[in-house]
């Protein structure tokens, strides 16, 4: 895999571990129990395990901001996110629309992705196949699969109970337990809302110290999305390039 490549599978896969997790709470998914937080891992994987059996569809206002530590730079993207649940879970569909600061956009289906340039009118087409099983650790973050899965995983770990902008939660730590993904995260750590019981916010970080920080806004779930959101709609004339 070339550092370029590598680059840019390390960053999409945790933007989809990211965007599995962070759907606030809707209507149509069971409300969440009331009273005191049990400091108990198992009881929060349980209210969690319970809003993602109603998931079916996500659009989002997404950010994303990488830290890379060793010359204290920030850089931080905006954009759109849309998710679709497909028959089969393990394949599901996934735009990331980037709006800021440079325009693209990201297309994950049928272990393949896409990444569509405007600038210079290209798209860029990944076959996945081969990485399915890294791929699939990251979406055991939440999209729709079970959380008895995610311990298979992680080593999980409770660290405390924390205020988040207005909104309490439980912050727990994830560490990968297979090389494959310990390559690519050190360790992940994610903000549960006590209210939804969904995370509000999640950090990765790289083995060599850098990390990831997402956060989702005006978040719309189970609503109907067309299924021309994901294709690419490139201007006339652009080109298609296999990466691999």
């Amino acid at each position: 895999m070339n550092c370029r490549w590598r680059s840019t599978c390390t960053r999409l896969l945790l933007g989809w571990a990211l965007l599995t997790s962070a759907i606030p709470l809707a209507s149509t998914m069971p409300a969440p129990r009331k009273g005191k937080l049990p400091h108990d891992l198992a009881e929060i994987l349980s209210r969690m395990n319970e809003t993602a059996k109603h998931l079916r569809t996500v659009a989002a206002s997404l950010e994303y901001t990488k830290v890379t530590v060793l010359v204290n730079d920030k850089s931080t993207e905006y954009g759109q996110l849309f998710y679709h649940k497909t028959k089969n879970p393990e394949n599901p569909e996934i735009r990331i629309e980037i709006q800021k600061p440079e325009s693209k956009v990201i297309l994950f289906k049928k272990n393949k992705a896409e990444i569509y340039l405007p600038k210079i009118n290209q798209i860029q087409e990944y076959n996945l196949e081969e990485r399915s099983g890294l791929v699939q650790q990251f979406l055991l973050l939440g999209f729709g699969s079970e959380t008895g899965e995610l311990r298979k995983s992680y080593d999980l770990k409770f660290l405390k109970e924390e205020d988040l902008d207005g909104d309490t939660t439980a912050l727990l730590e994830l560490t990968p337990r297979k090389e494959s993904i310990a390559a690519q995260v050190a360790k992940i750590r994610i903000w549960i809302s006590e209210e939804s019981w969904l995370p509000v916010q999640q950090e990765f970080f790289e083995p060599g110290g850098d990390y990831l920080i997402a956060r989702y806004t005006t978040v719309k779930v189970n609503r109907a999305i067309s299924s021309s959101t994901f294709e690419i709609h490139p201007a006339n004339g652009a080109k298609r390039v296999k990466m691999n």
